[in-house]
């Protein structure tokens, strides 16, 4: 398989998007050391960040660096959790409020806490 520009832009390389304390925002990949760029919004920062590794891409294939791909994972693999009583409780009243299953609360709060948005 030709590893080309192509191949390596539609890999999942993860994207960090951090609030920068003098204003804007900071966004990277961690595969691709020194890949960042800031921008003034989110709405313009993913689009920088796609400029960004567009071009640490382009260097690297010209000058022949190696690029790391990113790790892949099981992301269908399930996992026990233990919780408290009183955690559980306060979850499942939660999630009936809400009208939906513990795991679809569970998800919507992991998802939040990590700032991810739903792809749904």
């Amino acid at each position: 398989m030709l590893k080309d520009l192509n191949y390596y832009m539609n890999l999942p390389y993860s994207m960090i998007i951090e609030h920068d304390p003098s204003g804007g925002f900071i966004a990277y990949i961690p595969e691709l050391e020194g890949c960042i760029t800031q921008a003034e919004s989110k709405e313009e920062i993913i689009g920088m960040l796609e400029d960004a590794k567009r071009n640490w891409l382009e260097t690297s294939l010209e000058e022949g660096f190696y690029i790391p791909e990113p790790a892949v994972e099981d992301n269908n693999e399930a996992f026990k959790l233990t919780l408290p009583k009183s955690l559980k409780r306060r979850l499942s009243l939660t999630a009936k409020e809400e009208g939906v299953s513990i795991e679809q609360m569970l998800l919507y709060i992991i998802m939040d806490g990590l700032k991810i948005k739903a792809t749904v």
